[in-house]
């Protein structure tokens, strides 16, 4: 029997609604980037809502805030949720932010309904899931897990040179960056709530996903150096245009994705600057960054090699010098069948209909399932819409979410 609870469904687009005021861009786009004050402020909301349904609040060097409810055998490994509230710039209310207000709305709604849980449940607000600021994604869990060490974090400079052990202490995180890292079993579960940010759901009109697996990306930065030059001045057969080598890597890149066989293979060009940017100028040096992915690490791995070389023949091809750094290349991973199968029994308990998921995009999930059998569940998106303002989940969707994640967590936690 699944216990008796009322998920608030105007508590909980109320205060989505005001998480989105926090915003560096214009309603309805949203933009909070890590460490800068709106991203503080809306901080500071969060921590306020948590204090008013009295849970106790911790938070560790890097900016991860904890949301803790004791348990009554609280020397077991609790049992966690969360998602992060960071935007990347004009994009939209419900990324992360849904499993934040969800993942305390789950943990109130149990509360009030009289249930005590064996188990602890906490809630986390991951630091920067998104690669905004220092353009590398999901810092908090990243670090929680030891795949980001404090010496690799403290390297880390945003694009004014500003070094992340700088803004962080700014924002008054001044703990031991030692101390994020948490050991592999310290907590006993991890499930994440998140919208779908793309179209299957809607597409067979189902209400809720669970996921089954998380691609991962592997991130490649790349310069490539030519000769600039006068528009006019420089002829044809003597050029080696910066721009016009990267633009036939990028096709070359697309080509590569397209043809691996398999559905979930993805690469992505989504960062170019050129040098020195002027419509009468040769581009003498360009930059770009490409996102690479799969579920299946072999494919992805191969993905990046072969987009290594077809850069190496292309800039030969073309004489112009190329430098390709790999930023990181993270293992995708399996959802936990603890997760899985509590989440699905649930599930089918509500009568909700769902399937299950891959996910394509990756999220702080993929790095707390280092530490403990961890899994998402997934919320329909209208259009499949995200990373855009027009990003758009209905209550009644975020809602039946909400249910399913604050049943599992009881489940996992008893």
């Amino acid at each position: 029997m699944l216990p008796p609870i009322h998920i608030q469904e105007d508590r909980i687009t109320n205060e989505l609604d005001r998480l989105a005021t926090y915003s560096d861009a214009p309603a309805p786009a949203v933009t909070r980037v890590l460490f800068t004050r709106t991203d503080m402020a809306a901080r500071a909301f969060m921590r306020q809502l948590a204090r008013e349904a009295n849970f106790r609040i911790r938070e560790d060097g890097l900016g991860n805030i904890f949301v803790r409810w004791e348990g009554s055998e609280p020397e077991l490994p609790a049992v966690a949720t969360g998602s992060h509230i960071d935007a990347i710039p004009f994009a939209g209310r419900y990324d992360g932010t849904v499993g934040v207000v969800g993942g305390l709305e789950a943990l109130r709604a149990l509360k009030e309904s009289g249930f005590q849980p064996k188990r602890s449940l906490e809630l986390i607000i991951f630091t920067s899931e998104e690669p905004t600021r220092f353009g590398l994604g999901c810092l908090g869990s990243r670090a929680m897990a030891g795949t980001l060490s404090p010496d690799q974090l403290m390297q880390l400079t945003d694009s004014e040179g500003q070094t992340l052990e700088q803004v962080r202490r700014e924002a008054g995180y001044i703990e031991n960056l030692d101390e994020v890292k948490l050991s592999t079993g310290h907590y006993h579960a991890f499930l994440e709530l998140h919208i779908e940010q793309g179209p299957r759901l809607e597409a067979g009109n189902l209400q809720i996903g669970i996921v089954s697996a998380i691609a991962a990306p592997a991130t490649l930065r790349v310069e490539i150096r030519g000769d600039g030059g006068h528009a006019g001045a420089v002829l044809m057969p003597r050029r080696r245009d910066a721009l016009t080598a990267a633009s036939e890597m990028i096709l070359a890149i697309e080509k590569i994705a397209q043809t691996t066989g398999r559905e979930d293979s993805v690469a992505t060009v989504g960062l170019v600057n050129v040098y020195p940017g002027a419509v009468n100028s040769i581009p003498s040096k360009v930059y770009f960054e490409i996102d690479i992915r799969d579920t299946d690490l072999i494919t992805r791995d191969k993905m990046v090699t072969d987009i290594q070389q077809a850069i190496k023949e292309i800039a030969q091809a073309r004489r112009v010098s190329r430098q390709i750094d790999i930023l990181n290349a993270d293992d995708p991973c399996t959802a936990g069948e603890i997760v899985v199968s509590a989440a699905v029994s649930t599930t089918h308990q509500l009568a909700y209909s769902f399937k299950k998921l891959v996910s394509r995009a990756y999220h702080d999930a993929l790095f707390m399932s280092q530490i403990c059998p961890s899994g998402m569940i997934f919320v329909p998106s209208q259009n499949g819409y995200s990373h855009r303002p027009e990003e758009y989940t209905s209550p009644q969707d975020i809602a039946r979410g909400v249910t399913v994640l604050a049943h599992t967590l009881a489940r996992l936690a008893s």
